[in-house]
């Protein structure tokens, strides 16, 4: 009864942004709104930061803890939209950015213009499962925010992840999940995520990623459940913390 009820949920709210399902199914609202959405995550991201600003602090506390026999640390941000993460990076780190969308990079170099104490190095695009470009065992992290929820596969980018890092390096990452279930707000991520998934870049409100992770081949997960203070947010379910190879 209540899987009937989703449905019907879901159809409800599809119906009141058809137009959006529809370009989706001609192929036409991806390329569109791949042009807009690096605006919006900006605009979003200073938000996001200013709310859980603490908990990305306390999660890039120890990122020089990781770095290389030559006391440098190599950072690869997968996913980096607008580079909202600069702010956190310790002085001297030298910053690698790959994210699928080009329309990023604008963006991103407004946050490089901002941050001098990191060495920029390049921007790629690319998908996270795909990170053709950077070669193996040659990055000290990964760092992954709120990325996760829109990839293709969550197990081949973890591989990805493990494939690039150096051994004894780290990835860290900061990403919303599905909240509790049978919750409320389980109840309406199920209703929103067939319109949400196209609003949202292909964004998953109903991940459990915490399981990726747990199962991915680290040889340590440091990982713990926070609650964004996102009150009436359908986003507000986070885990935290970092993995090393």
């Amino acid at each position: 009864m209540m899987a009937i009820l989703v449905s019907i949920l879901q159809v409800c709210v599809a119906m009141l942004v058809l137009p959006i399902h529809v370009l989706a199914f001609l192929g036409l609202w991806k390329p569109l709104f791949q042009k807009i959405f690096p605006y919006i995550m900006q605009k979003i991201t200073v938000t996001f930061n200013r709310k859980m600003g603490e908990h990305k602090k306390d999660l890039f506390s120890n990122l020089s803890e990781f770095a290389g026999s030559s006391g440098e640390l190599t950072v690869l941000e997968v996913g980096c939209g607008s580079g909202a993460n600069f702010q956190f990076y310790p002085r001297g780190c030298k910053v690698v950015c790959v994210d699928p969308n080009p329309h990023f990079q604008k963006y991103l170099s407004k946050s490089v213009a901002e941050n001098e104490h990191v060495r920029f190095e390049r921007f790629l695009v690319a998908s996270g499962e795909h990170m053709t470009q950077v070669a193996s065992g040659s990055v000290d992290v990964v760092v992954c925010t709120l990325v996760l929820c829109s990839v293709t596969s969550v197990e081949a980018f973890l591989k990805e992840v493990i494939r690039v890092l150096r051994p004894g390096g780290a990835y860290f990452f900061l990403e919303h999940v599905a909240d509790i279930q049978h919750s409320w707000l389980h109840f309406i991520q199920q209703i929103l995520q067939p319109t949400w998934i196209h609003i949202g870049d292909g964004c998953q409100l109903t991940r459990e990623t915490w399981k990726d992770l747990e199962n991915a081949q680290f040889s340590e997960l440091k990982l713990r459940h926070i609650q964004g203070p996102f009150k009436y947010s359908v986003i507000r379910s986070h885990v935290i913390g970092y993995a090393v190879k």
